[in-house]
Protein backbone atom coordinates (compact mmCIF):
# COMPACT_ATOMS: atom_id res chain seq x y z
CA UNK A 1 0.00 0.00 0.00
CA UNK A 2 1.18 3.54 -1.20
CA UNK A 3 -1.86 5.32 0.06
CA UNK A 4 -3.23 5.89 3.15
CA UNK A 5 -6.50 8.36 4.61
CA UNK A 6 -6.55 10.41 6.94
CA UNK A 7 -9.93 12.28 7.39
CA UNK A 8 -10.32 14.02 4.68
CA UNK A 9 -6.35 13.59 3.75
CA UNK A 10 -5.16 11.27 1.82
CA UNK A 11 -1.23 10.88 2.00
CA UNK A 12 0.94 8.99 -0.45
CA UNK A 13 4.37 7.96 0.02
CA UNK A 14 6.51 8.24 -2.99
CA UNK A 15 10.13 7.40 -2.94
CA UNK A 16 13.18 8.79 -4.14
CA UNK A 17 16.21 6.47 -2.67
CA UNK A 18 16.21 4.02 -0.44
CA UNK A 19 19.92 2.75 0.92
CA UNK A 20 22.72 2.97 2.51
CA UNK A 21 23.92 6.24 3.29
CA UNK A 22 27.66 5.42 4.07
CA UNK A 23 27.47 6.09 7.79
CA UNK A 24 27.78 3.81 10.98
CA UNK A 25 25.50 4.40 14.23
CA UNK A 26 28.30 6.16 16.01
CA UNK A 27 28.46 8.57 13.18
CA UNK A 28 25.16 9.07 12.09
CA UNK A 29 23.47 9.86 15.58
CA UNK A 30 26.78 9.87 18.13
CA UNK A 31 24.95 10.95 20.82
CA UNK A 32 23.65 7.49 20.76
CA UNK A 33 24.72 4.83 23.17
CA UNK A 34 25.91 1.46 21.75
CA UNK A 35 24.07 -0.48 23.83
CA UNK A 36 20.43 0.72 22.71
CA UNK A 37 21.10 -0.05 18.80
CA UNK A 38 22.23 -3.59 19.99
CA UNK A 39 18.92 -4.00 22.54
CA UNK A 40 16.71 -2.58 19.24
CA UNK A 41 18.51 -4.55 16.71
CA UNK A 42 15.71 -7.35 16.12
CA UNK A 43 13.85 -4.74 14.59
CA UNK A 44 16.19 -1.96 13.55
CA UNK A 45 17.22 -4.54 10.97
CA UNK A 46 17.08 -4.93 7.96
CA UNK A 47 14.96 -1.46 7.62
CA UNK A 48 16.94 0.81 9.34
CA UNK A 49 20.51 -0.91 9.91
CA UNK A 50 22.55 -3.01 7.44
CA UNK A 51 23.22 -6.52 9.40
CA UNK A 52 26.52 -7.15 7.59
CA UNK A 53 27.91 -3.98 6.72
CA UNK A 54 27.00 -1.82 10.39
CA UNK A 55 25.79 0.73 7.95
CA UNK A 56 22.47 2.75 8.52
CA UNK A 57 20.04 2.61 5.92
CA UNK A 58 18.10 5.51 5.31
CA UNK A 59 15.36 6.45 2.64
CA UNK A 60 14.37 10.13 0.71
CA UNK A 61 11.50 9.97 -0.05
CA UNK A 62 8.21 12.74 -0.49
CA UNK A 63 5.20 12.41 1.13
CA UNK A 64 1.88 13.55 -1.42
CA UNK A 65 -1.15 15.31 0.28
CA UNK A 66 -4.03 15.83 -1.14
CA UNK A 67 -6.65 18.04 1.23
CA UNK A 68 -9.10 20.32 -0.19
CA UNK A 69 -8.89 19.41 -3.74
CA UNK A 70 -5.11 20.62 -3.46
CA UNK A 71 -2.02 18.71 -4.36
CA UNK A 72 0.35 19.22 -1.65
CA UNK A 73 4.26 17.71 -1.59
CA UNK A 74 6.20 17.32 1.48
CA UNK A 75 9.97 17.57 1.40
CA UNK A 76 11.36 17.27 -2.34
CA UNK A 77 14.39 15.05 -1.99
CA UNK A 78 17.96 15.15 -3.43
CA UNK A 79 17.10 15.95 -6.99
CA UNK A 80 19.32 14.51 -10.58
CA UNK A 81 22.37 15.86 -11.97
CA UNK A 82 23.06 18.17 -8.88
CA UNK A 83 26.89 18.87 -8.03
CA UNK A 84 27.15 17.77 -4.57
CA UNK A 85 31.64 17.89 -4.10
CA UNK A 86 30.86 17.68 -0.53
CA UNK A 87 27.92 15.24 -0.08
CA UNK A 88 29.03 12.31 -2.43
CA UNK A 89 26.34 9.99 -1.95
CA UNK A 90 23.83 12.51 -3.29
CA UNK A 91 26.05 14.21 -5.78
CA UNK A 92 25.13 14.03 -9.34
CA UNK A 93 21.74 11.17 -9.47
CA UNK A 94 19.89 10.47 -11.83
CA UNK A 95 16.71 8.70 -10.54
CA UNK A 96 13.34 7.90 -11.94
CA UNK A 97 11.57 10.53 -9.01
CA UNK A 98 9.28 12.43 -11.64
CA UNK A 99 8.19 8.74 -12.88
CA UNK A 100 7.75 7.65 -9.20
CA UNK A 101 6.07 10.74 -8.90
CA UNK A 102 3.61 9.87 -12.22
CA UNK A 103 2.48 6.32 -10.96
CA UNK A 104 1.24 8.27 -7.81
CA UNK A 105 -1.08 10.04 -10.24
CA UNK A 106 0.72 13.23 -10.11
CA UNK A 107 2.32 15.30 -13.05
CA UNK A 108 4.57 18.31 -11.93
CA UNK A 109 2.07 20.95 -13.29
CA UNK A 110 -0.41 19.44 -11.03
CA UNK A 111 1.55 20.28 -7.68
CA UNK A 112 -0.01 23.52 -5.63
CA UNK A 113 2.05 23.75 -2.73
CA UNK A 114 5.62 22.34 -2.08
CA UNK A 115 6.40 21.93 1.56
CA UNK A 116 10.31 22.19 2.51
CA UNK A 117 10.43 21.42 6.18
CA UNK A 118 14.14 22.74 6.07
CA UNK A 119 16.45 23.42 3.44
CA UNK A 120 18.96 20.71 3.44
CA UNK A 121 20.49 19.24 0.50
CA UNK A 122 18.32 16.16 0.38
CA UNK A 123 14.99 18.47 1.31
CA UNK A 124 14.66 21.02 -1.63
CA UNK A 125 16.74 18.94 -4.67
CA UNK A 126 13.96 18.43 -6.86
CA UNK A 127 12.67 21.85 -6.38
CA UNK A 128 14.45 22.35 -9.66
CA UNK A 129 15.39 20.59 -12.52
CA UNK A 130 18.01 21.06 -15.49
CA UNK A 131 15.75 22.73 -18.29
CA UNK A 132 19.24 22.59 -20.75
CA UNK A 133 21.84 24.27 -18.72
CA UNK A 134 19.55 26.54 -16.58
CA UNK A 135 17.99 25.05 -13.12
CA UNK A 136 13.63 25.66 -13.70
CA UNK A 137 11.34 24.84 -11.15
CA UNK A 138 9.82 21.51 -11.22
CA UNK A 139 6.19 22.84 -10.01
CA UNK A 140 5.62 25.92 -12.06
CA UNK A 141 1.52 26.30 -10.56
CA UNK A 142 3.11 25.71 -7.19
CA UNK A 143 3.90 27.61 -4.08
CA UNK A 144 6.82 27.15 -2.65
CA UNK A 145 6.77 27.12 1.25
CA UNK A 146 10.08 27.71 3.13
CA UNK A 147 10.19 29.11 6.48
CA UNK A 148 12.14 32.45 6.38
CA UNK A 149 14.70 31.55 9.19
CA UNK A 150 15.99 28.60 6.83
CA UNK A 151 16.08 30.95 4.18
CA UNK A 152 17.95 33.61 5.77
CA UNK A 153 20.25 30.98 7.07
CA UNK A 154 21.53 29.02 4.71
CA UNK A 155 21.94 32.23 2.00
CA UNK A 156 25.50 32.32 1.46
CA UNK A 157 25.12 35.87 1.22
CA UNK A 158 24.35 36.25 5.36
CA UNK A 159 27.85 34.31 6.07
CA UNK A 160 26.56 32.44 8.66
CA UNK A 161 29.02 29.43 10.05
CA UNK A 162 26.63 26.36 9.85
CA UNK A 163 27.95 22.75 11.15
CA UNK A 164 26.85 21.38 7.72
CA UNK A 165 28.85 24.19 6.10
CA UNK A 166 30.11 22.65 2.38
CA UNK A 167 27.70 19.27 2.81
CA UNK A 168 25.01 21.88 1.47
CA UNK A 169 27.31 23.62 -0.91
CA UNK A 170 25.20 24.76 -3.94
CA UNK A 171 21.86 23.78 -2.47
CA UNK A 172 20.86 27.07 -2.11
CA UNK A 173 21.92 28.17 -6.01
CA UNK A 174 20.43 25.65 -7.54
CA UNK A 175 17.40 24.59 -5.35
CA UNK A 176 15.99 27.84 -3.54
CA UNK A 177 16.83 31.09 -5.97
CA UNK A 178 15.57 29.82 -9.30
CA UNK A 179 12.06 28.96 -7.33
CA UNK A 180 12.16 32.38 -5.47
CA UNK A 181 13.14 34.21 -8.51
CA UNK A 182 10.24 33.04 -10.17
CA UNK A 183 8.23 34.75 -7.57
CA UNK A 184 6.87 31.11 -6.28
CA UNK A 185 8.24 31.15 -2.68
CA UNK A 186 5.80 32.09 0.28
CA UNK A 187 8.53 32.83 3.28
CA UNK A 188 6.55 32.28 6.38
CA UNK A 189 7.41 33.28 9.96
CA UNK A 190 6.17 31.48 13.00
CA UNK A 191 2.98 29.56 11.52
CA UNK A 192 1.71 29.42 8.57
CA UNK A 193 -2.14 27.99 8.04
CA UNK A 194 -2.79 25.61 4.63
CA UNK A 195 -6.31 24.52 5.13
CA UNK A 196 -8.43 23.55 7.80
CA UNK A 197 -6.84 20.31 8.10
CA UNK A 198 -2.99 21.51 7.79
CA UNK A 199 -1.00 24.10 9.41
CA UNK A 200 3.18 24.37 9.75
CA UNK A 201 4.80 25.53 12.88
CA UNK A 202 8.48 26.09 13.19
CA UNK A 203 10.25 23.39 15.01
CA UNK A 204 13.86 24.69 15.10
CA UNK A 205 16.52 23.02 16.24
CA UNK A 206 17.96 20.67 13.73
CA UNK A 207 18.15 23.66 11.87
CA UNK A 208 16.85 27.44 12.77
CA UNK A 209 14.14 26.97 10.58
CA UNK A 210 13.14 23.07 10.59
CA UNK A 211 9.01 23.09 10.74
CA UNK A 212 6.55 19.89 11.35
CA UNK A 213 3.40 20.26 9.27
CA UNK A 214 0.20 19.10 11.36
CA UNK A 215 -2.47 17.46 10.18
CA UNK A 216 -5.79 17.10 12.37
CA UNK A 217 -8.65 15.93 9.92
CA UNK A 218 -11.80 14.34 11.96
CA UNK A 219 -10.29 12.01 14.49
CA UNK A 220 -7.08 11.78 12.45
CA UNK A 221 -3.98 13.24 13.54
CA UNK A 222 -0.52 13.38 12.18
CA UNK A 223 2.70 15.02 12.42
CA UNK A 224 4.94 15.35 9.16
CA UNK A 225 8.31 15.68 11.30
CA UNK A 226 11.06 16.68 9.00
CA UNK A 227 14.41 15.10 9.95
CA UNK A 228 13.35 15.62 13.76
CA UNK A 229 14.45 12.07 14.19
CA UNK A 230 16.37 10.61 11.14
CA UNK A 231 16.42 7.11 12.80
CA UNK A 232 13.54 5.11 14.74
CA UNK A 233 16.22 5.14 17.45
CA UNK A 234 15.79 8.69 17.73
CA UNK A 235 12.22 8.12 19.40
CA UNK A 236 13.55 5.27 22.12
CA UNK A 237 16.35 7.71 22.41
CA UNK A 238 15.03 11.19 22.27
CA UNK A 239 17.97 13.09 23.49
CA UNK A 240 20.25 11.52 20.74
CA UNK A 241 20.95 14.03 18.25
CA UNK A 242 22.13 13.74 14.58
CA UNK A 243 25.18 14.69 13.46
CA UNK A 244 23.63 17.40 11.37
CA UNK A 245 21.56 19.26 14.18
CA UNK A 246 22.53 22.69 13.87
CA UNK A 247 21.71 23.32 17.81
CA UNK A 248 21.84 20.15 19.74
CA UNK A 249 20.41 21.77 22.63
CA UNK A 250 16.98 23.17 20.89
CA UNK A 251 16.92 20.38 18.68
CA UNK A 252 16.81 17.64 22.20
CA UNK A 253 14.14 19.89 23.25
CA UNK A 254 11.69 20.25 19.90
CA UNK A 255 12.39 15.96 19.79
CA UNK A 256 10.80 15.59 22.81
CA UNK A 257 8.03 18.17 22.71
CA UNK A 258 6.46 16.84 19.60
CA UNK A 259 7.13 12.90 20.37
CA UNK A 260 5.13 13.77 23.61
CA UNK A 261 2.43 16.15 21.38
CA UNK A 262 2.53 12.88 19.20
CA UNK A 263 1.57 10.44 21.88
CA UNK A 264 -0.51 12.15 24.33
CA UNK A 265 -2.83 12.92 20.60
CA UNK A 266 -2.10 9.67 19.14
CA UNK A 267 -0.59 10.92 16.08
CA UNK A 268 1.00 9.21 13.55
CA UNK A 269 4.97 10.18 13.16
CA UNK A 270 5.85 11.06 9.54
CA UNK A 271 9.38 11.33 9.69
CA UNK A 272 11.58 12.37 6.26
CA UNK A 273 13.86 9.34 6.17
CA UNK A 274 11.96 6.51 7.61
CA UNK A 275 12.47 2.92 5.59
CA UNK A 276 10.29 0.11 6.53
CA UNK A 277 6.89 0.91 6.78
CA UNK A 278 7.70 5.15 6.57
CA UNK A 279 5.40 6.64 9.67
CA UNK A 280 5.35 5.32 13.30
CA UNK A 281 3.12 5.77 16.30
CA UNK A 282 4.72 6.34 19.53
CA UNK A 283 3.73 5.95 23.27
CA UNK A 284 5.98 7.73 26.69
CA UNK A 285 7.47 4.97 28.16
CA UNK A 286 8.86 6.53 31.08
CA UNK A 287 11.29 9.32 30.52
CA UNK A 288 11.71 8.16 27.04
CA UNK A 289 9.30 6.90 24.23
CA UNK A 290 8.77 3.88 22.36
CA UNK A 291 7.01 2.84 19.46
CA UNK A 292 3.43 1.60 19.51
CA UNK A 293 2.94 0.20 16.05
CA UNK A 294 3.83 1.43 12.01
CA UNK A 295 1.82 2.66 9.53
CA UNK A 296 0.22 0.30 6.76
CA UNK A 297 2.62 1.49 3.74
CA UNK A 298 4.24 -1.25 2.13
CA UNK A 299 7.96 -1.75 3.41
CA UNK A 300 10.84 -0.91 0.65
CA UNK A 301 11.96 -4.81 -0.41
CA UNK A 302 15.30 -3.51 -2.57
CA UNK A 303 17.97 -0.68 -2.18
CA UNK A 304 17.47 1.70 -5.11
Amino acid sequence: MDTITLGDVTVTRVREYYGPVGLTPEAFVPESPAKAWEAHRSWLIPDFLDAETGIVNSAVQTWVLRSEGRTILVDTGVGNHKDRPYAPVWSRLNTDFLGNLARAGVRPEDVDIVINTHLHVDHVGWNTYLDGRTWAPTFPNATYLMAKADFDYWNPANEHKTLLGRGNQNVFEDSVVPVHEAGLTHLWEDSHRIDANLRLDLAPGHTPGSSVLRLESGSDRALFVGDLTHSPIQIVEPDANSCFCEDPVEARATRRKLLGQAADSNALVFPAHFGGHGATEVVREGEKFAIKGWAPFAPYTEQA
